[in-house]
């Protein structure tokens, strides 16, 4: 990691906590940025599609005051390494979790995690069985469609960001409005979108190479719907968090919810996808209450 990519990765997080950047590097020799605050057993955060750790940022001083709690940027994404070559597919991202875990020794882990962070928690404790305790799976990303639900922009571009031969155009056209149109579609009150994180959102996709990862990323989804069918391996006790206007319809839900033996439901009202950021207040009771 050069110290011209640590500054950047470094900036936006002293805005809103004293915890520093730190850097895991993999086997492979690619880094993933992270965090680590707070005393207690550990919790580890996964973020959501296209966001990275500072997407947990209205939530991690509540937490933090009963767990030790770590956040990392998933491979490609954030400040993490962009590695050539990389899928960006369920079972790498995956990968990294678990190379991550382990590595750090955590034991008594609370995996929390939002949209794809949510499908990989949930994936993860099978593999992580004698290391995890819990897992708070929130608006899981685990069904056809998804963020093309969001809005009409969002299933313009995201189609076309999948789709052969125009895709890479598509792609490199992300830029703060496009962004910002489809994340309002996450959301039940748009004006909890944060203005200064859709910013650091912005400065991540101008990053050589992003405009690949995000692509491969949309392009991997199916592989998040193909790996519900582990689910019922599951054995950590697990609670569902599903908003009121989630992307996620009733058929999803219950798919998710019957498929999981150790599975209990909890509903968070007025709140769209990214509830970690639209209601942080009850999305930390349900986590600390879970």
């Amino acid at each position: 990691m050069t110290v011209e990519t640590m500054e950047p990765a470094a900036a936006y997080l002293r805005t809103w906590t004293t915890a520093k950047a730190r850097w895991f590097t993999r086997a492979d020799g690619s880094r993933l940025r992270y965090i680590v605050t707070g005393d207690g057993p550990p919790l580890l955060l996964l973020h959501t599609v296209r966001t990275q750790l500072d997407y947990f940022q209205r939530v991690i001083p509540t937490l933090a005051e009963l767990h030790c709690v770590y956040a990392l940027d998933f491979p490609g994404m954030g400040w993490s390494d962009i590695r050539p070559g990389a899928t960006y597919s369920h079972d790498d991202l995956q990968d990294a979790i678990m190379e991550f875990v382990r590595h750090l020794d955590l034991k008594d882990l609370t995996l929390v995690g939002e949209s794809i962070g949510a499908s990989l928690a949930l994936t993860a404790s099978i593999d992580l069985a004698e290391r995890v305790t819990r897992v708070v799976a929130s608006n899981t990303y685990d069904y056809p469609g998804g963020v093309e639900r969001a809005n009409l922009l969002a299933r313009l571009i995201v189609s076309s960001v999948r789709a052969p031969v125009i895709g890479p155009t598509f792609a490199a056209l992300e830029n703060r409005p496009i962004l910002k149109g489809i994340m309002r579609g996450g959301y039940a009150d748009p004006s909890r979108l944060s203005a200064p994180f859709l910013d650091e959102l912005a400065r991540v996709g101008k990053r050589p190479g992003y405009s690949r990862v995000a692509r491969s990323i949309y392009r991997n989804l199916p592989s998040l719907i193909a790996a519900r069918q582990r689910y019922s391996a599951i054995t950590a006790p697990v609670t569902l968090i599903y908003t009121s206007n989630d992307w996620s319809r009733d058929a999803d839900r219950r798919s998710t919810t019957e498929a999981i033996p150790t599975a209990s439901v909890h509903t968070i009202a007025n709140a769209g996808h990214f509830c970690a950021m639209e209601k942080p207040t009850e999305f930390a009771a349900e986590v600390l209450g879970a």
